[in-house]
């Protein structure tokens, strides 16, 4: 295999191998330049100081019983990260076509 078949060969896994930078990088990203997201990411984190059964629910074991207001702050979070989820997506999306063009028009493709 010729090194520049190697190259090509090994794409997948050198794009795995650099997810976790590239989706810390996005989440980052968002948070410099996207306020609603940011804004997003705020009020996730009050509602978890200020309701630590969020925490318990999420992480812990056993029975867990939630007062109303516990319940209503969970269905907030729950909310607030899919909007989370669901920018973060769209960017990660939106950097693969990037990504793509520019590898297409590297290789003379394009």
């Amino acid at each position: 295999m010729s090194e520049n078949q190697e190259y090509y060969y090994n794409l997948a896994q050198r794009i795995e191998d650099a997810f976790s930078e590239i989706d810390c990088d996005i989440s980052t990203g968002l948070f410099k330049t996207d306020s609603e997201y940011a804004a997003l990411r705020r009020e996730i984190d009050q509602l978890q100081q200020a309701n630590p059964v969020i925490e318990r629910v999420l992480e812990g074991d056993g029975k867990i019983s939630l007062s109303s207001e516990e319940h209503a702050a969970l269905v907030r979070y729950i909310s607030l990260t899919r909007q989370i989820e669901e920018s973060e997506r769209r960017q990660i999306y939106f950097r693969g076509h990037t990504d793509n063009f520019a590898y297409l028009k590297m290789i003379g493709a394009i």
